[in-house]
């Protein structure tokens, strides 16, 4: 269901602010220099706001889960190390950048019309298959403004 929500988000939001809605991925444009400083910094303040925006409303409207689960946050399951943690993280969050660059390539879109329509697809599908990977060891924190 994540996958397929990221999928959405990033479909719509394209063509307003490029479908960043997470700061990982605007940081990567901006090394990269596809985003501007000023730009990359307003997008990732953006997206810190949304998240304590949706903490507020989860929290409002359910309390129990809320106070049940720790407020949502992620932590490190039984049996595997902080080194352990931190690498699937950063894999994760790699897999998930590189799939934003290889989608939404120019020369791609040059070659192939229809990958502008399509590019959320892949994005939604990468978020999914390191949620599948990553939530049995942290829970899957590859957005820094979620997590």
């Amino acid at each position: 269901a994540f996958g397929g929500m990221i999928f959405i988000l990033v479909y719509c939001t394209a063509g307003i602010s490029g479908g960043h809605i997470n700061p990982a991925v605007t940081f990567g444009l901006f090394l990269a220099r596809k985003v501007s400083l000023l730009r990359a910094l307003g997008y990732m303040i953006a997206q810190c706001l949304g998240a304590i925006c949706g903490v507020g409303l989860v929290k409002a409207f359910q309390s129990s889960y809320y106070n049940r689960y720790g407020g949502g946050a992620n932590e490190l399951a039984d049996g595997y190390n902080k080194g352990t943690g931190l690498g699937a993280e950063i894999i994760g969050t790699f897999v998930l950048v590189y799939t934003v660059f290889s989608a939404t390539d120019p020369k791609r879109s040059a070659r192939d019309s229809h990958v502008p329509v399509l590019a959320p697809l892949p994005i939604g599908f990468a978020v999914f298959m390191v949620h599948l990977a990553t939530i049995p060891i942290t829970g899957t924190g590859i957005n820094p403004a979620r997590s």
